[in-house]
């Protein structure tokens, strides 16, 4: 190992922000240098984005407190370019252009809501993806509220569930409108969904199923079917897009633009490069994992651990990693768990009511903990490595 090992981990999200202090940890007093870039200097609670458009204030965590005593040093900027073959990072900072060159690269860039394949949606909707936009949003449906008005929540995944009660519970006057090609809780079992339908009802949300989105207007959303589902404002919930950095610097990725990753987690095209959270292909035996917080914190552990190890000179284990739940919050006052197997699919055990509420506040609480005890002890990120669906291809290796 040189005198130096240059690390930088692009992106600060929950991804990111673990891999970047559980590193520091993991190789200090070995000549590491970890630096970690972010366009913001605040840390983004994703899993209660759906909050903040119920009018809710959350609280501000600023990166630099977060990583105050780990070592890591911090970057604010956007990473503009990279160069693969030179191991090189172009940032835009405050204070003008930077290059960052680094030995290893840990790409955690995550993922955006895609309003770029509905003609309107860009124009005419609001999605989640930056929290000054969703408290506008917020300010905005409380005047609805109270004039009579009504919104569409485009999207019935996980997302538009939670961002539809939630804002439903919290302005009884707005009319709501979740708008989705499929069924919502596809993936729950039936009890599961019909405690999920309770909610839409006893809230008062109108469930319309069935149809695409053909086109976002000013007043409404217009259908497949050529039905308009008229509103005064629209939440876009639907589609996933990741940077195109990856691709631009002619690092292998997938249809989607992911980059493809071996078993390690690393690039397949350049091994210097490791990928975690939304924009990396990961699959286990039992198929593709799908981006989540779920599955990001343990990819972010792993890839740590592997990377310090790596630089010991030890061997490295494949990744393994199976679902556990499915975590749903509806509104402040109810919520659905859905327990699953490795692959996500429902288990017969589900929780509601107090108990499931209780449940999700500390899965989405649990990420801040981790990163505070994380500047001291290895904490496991991981609430199952797949059982017997990932331990046969680990053995078969």
């Amino acid at each position: 190992m040189k005198s130096e090992h240059r690390i930088v981990v692009l992106g600060a999200g929950y991804t990111g922000l673990l891999c970047a202090i559980r590193l520091a940890r993991r190789t200090r007093r070995t000549g590491v240098r970890v630096t970690l870039v972010n366009p913001s200097p605040r840390f983004t609670e994703r899993l209660r984005m759906h909050q903040i458009v119920g009018g809710q204030e959350l609280a501000v965590h600023q990166i630099s407190d977060i990583l105050r005593g780990t070592g890591v040093v911090f970057v604010r900027g956007t990473a503009t370019a990279i160069d693969a073959e030179h191991r090189a990072v172009a940032v835009d900072t405050p204070d003008g252009p930077a290059t960052l060159t680094y030995d290893s690269l840990v790409y955690a860039l995550g993922s955006s809501t895609d309003t770029s394949t509905v003609p309107g949606a860009d124009e005419h909707a609001v999605t989640l993806n930056s929290p000054r936009v969703a408290r506008r949003f917020a300010e905005r449906l409380a005047e609805l509220a109270l004039a009579g008005g009504a919104v569409n929540v485009c999207g019935g995944g996980l997302t538009g569930v939670e961002a539809a009660t939630e804002i439903a519970e919290s302005h009884p006057g707005l009319r709501v409108t979740l708008i989705s090609r499929s069924e919502p809780g596809p993936l729950m079992n039936a009890k599961a969904r019909a405690h999920l339908h309770a909610a839409f009802e006893r809230l008062g949300i109108t469930l319309r199923v069935g149809s695409a989105i053909s086109k976002v207007l000013p007043e409404g959303v217009e259908l497949a079917d050529g039905a308009l589902i008229p509103a005064d404002a629209c939440l876009w919930t639907t589609g996933v897009r990741v940077p195109a950095l990856a691709a631009d610097a002619g690092i292998a990725v997938d249809e989607r633009g992911l980059i493809v990753v071996d078993a390690t987690l690393r690039s397949t095209s350049h091994p210097q490069i490791h990928a975690i959270g939304d924009a990396a292909a990961v699959r286990q035996a039992w198929g593709q994992v799908h981006g989540t917080c779920q599955s990001g914190l343990p990819a972010a552990a792993y890839t740590a651990d592997s990377l310090a190890g790596r630089l010991r000179g030890k061997s490295v284990k494949p990744f393994r990693f199976g679902y556990f739940h499915q975590p749903v919050s509806l509104g402040r006052r109810d919520a659905v768990i859905q327990f699953t197997h490795a692959d996500d699919t429902p288990r017969r055990w589900f929780l509601s009511g107090r108990a499931a509420v209780a449940y999700k506040e500390t899965i989405s609480g649990s990420p801040l903990k981790m990163y505070r005890l994380s500047r001291r002890v290895s904490v496991s990120a991981s609430l199952s490595k797949g059982g017997r669906a990932t331990r046969a291809a680990r053995n078969a290796r």
